[in-house]
């Protein structure tokens, strides 16, 4: 059970992982030892998370998400697998903790009178002050 939020839990079901062979540091054993991580989660089809939790992280994943509604992290920084997959874990729960912040709605208002006599005035002082720039003919 992958604890996310008081109320967002993810079943170990929900998750599938997937080793392979990383890139990177290993020394030698980076071409025998499968590492890296492949953590998929089915955004989609998740029963652990709210409908608009789900929508949020799935435009929150941009690249990460398949055409099938898939959330595919990989790591693979670490030299062993335990580590791997600790950190391709708590990527998943950072992005649905990210998810799961309700995004406030921006309500529209209007200038007060006040900024708009001051917005009006500090025109007509720039203009005054680039009328005073040209020069009137005859004179020198």
């Amino acid at each position: 059970m992958l604890r996310v939020t008081d109320k967002i839990s993810i079943d170990d079901s929900e998750l599938e992982e997937s080793f392979v062979r990383a890139s990177g540091p290993g020394g030698q054993n980076v071409n025998k030892v499968s590492s890296a991580v492949q953590l998929r989660f089915d955004a989609r089809r998740s029963r652990a998370l709210p409908n608009d939790v789900a929508i949020r992280l799935m435009k929150l994943a941009g690249s990460r998400l398949t055409k099938d509604g898939v959330i595919v992290i990989v790591a693979q920084t670490h030299r062993d697998q335990s580590r791997n997959r600790a950190e391709a874990r708590e990527r998943l729960v950072e992005m649905i903790q990210e998810a799961a912040v309700r995004p406030e709605v921006r309500r529209a208002t209007k200038p007060t009178r006040a900024s708009k006599q001051r917005r009006v005035e500090s025109k007509k002082h720039r203009g005054q002050i680039k009328s005073l720039r040209r020069t009137k003919p005859g004179h020198d």
